[in-house]
């Protein structure tokens, strides 16, 4: 027993000097994948924020909800349609949107943090400005030829990050409140805007000066032709990496993402396994880490 005992304070020392590095940091965290549907792993989850706060991290949460989305489509007979991987958002898809991600998803979030004893605070978009957008505009190539310009794709209510009013995450912060933030957006008509909550994941950990980004996955993160993990890489390394294709598919736009923001000042971005239990934590606060730092 005793030996067990001291193995345990043994990990804490190690963890200290990450501990430390943390103190008083801003940390985003983009939380989707199966952590948001596996009841164990939201419990886990949800105990790693609550932990994070209490030795002085600032944690941001951006989630997804694209599954539960689909679900109440598909109850309403409404059929998803998307476009180069992003959902086509017409006013109707827009209310079941900010049904689930903002009245449902978020507040299931921001429910479970508080169960376990967090003080959590659930936020869309159009909460103080948060997330300014701008309509997203999509192309695709001319089908009669190069001589024409490429041809202008409509999908709706879908849009890009414009601005982050950061000012209202540093108040809540100050507060001593964790924002969990529903990945929508404000137009300057005052309509919502559909948003993959990679990009608001990425605008919020640049318009903080975040320490880390990190992007919950279910991979184990970015990987070399032969697939093995590659734990650590830079910038250059990555857009190699999707030079030659070893990166592909729905990898392109997360690891995009990390390097948006490394250049929007965030220290450090990583895409993790959010599969593996206490993942952030051992992102954190160990020295190997669970998937891929870039920086």
């Amino acid at each position: 027993m005793r030996k067990e005992s001291i193995e345990k304070a043994q990990i804490l020392i190690e963890a200290l000097p990450y501990m430390q590095k943390f103190r008083h940091k801003t940390v985003v965290i983009k939380y989707g994948g199966h952590a948001m549907v596996d009841d164990h792993l939201k419990k886990q989850f949800a105990l790693d924020i609550i932990l994070l706060k209490q030795i002085g991290v600032n944690p941001v949460i951006v989630h997804g909800g694209g599954p539960q989305i689909n679900q109440l489509l598909d109850r309403l007979g409404i059929k998803p349609n998307y476009v180069q991987g992003m959902r086509v958002t017409d006013g109707e898809t827009m209310d079941v949107v900010e049904m689930v991600l903002v009245g449902k998803v978020n507040k299931e979030i921001v429910g479970l943090i508080n169960h376990y004893g967090g003080q959590a605070v659930g936020l869309s978009g159009r909460d103080g400005d948060l997330v300014r957008a701008e309509k997203m505009t999509m192309t695709a190539p001319p089908r009669d030829g190069a001589n024409h310009p490429p041809e202008l794709i409509d999908i709706g209510r879908v849009g890009r990050v414009k601005g982050i009013n950061s000012a209202v995450l540093e108040n809540f912060h100050r507060a001593d409140f964790i924002p969990v933030i529903a990945p929508t957006g404000v137009g300057d008509d005052g309509q919502a805007f559909n948003i993959n909550a990679d990009l608001v994941a990425g605008a919020a950990a640049s318009a903080l000066r975040a320490e880390k980004l990190i992007l919950l996955t279910d991979v184990a993160g970015v990987k070399n032709v032969k697939g093995e993990l590659l734990p650590n890489l830079t910038a250059k390394e990555i857009e190699r990496l999707i030079a030659d294709d070893t990166v592909v598919g729905g990898m392109i736009p997360k690891v995009r993402c990390c390097l948006e923001a490394l250049r929007g000042g965030v220290t450090k971005a990583c895409i993790i396994d959010g599969r593996v239990e206490h993942a952030i934590l051992l992102e954190m606060f160990t020295r190997e880490g669970v998937g891929t730092e870039i920086s």
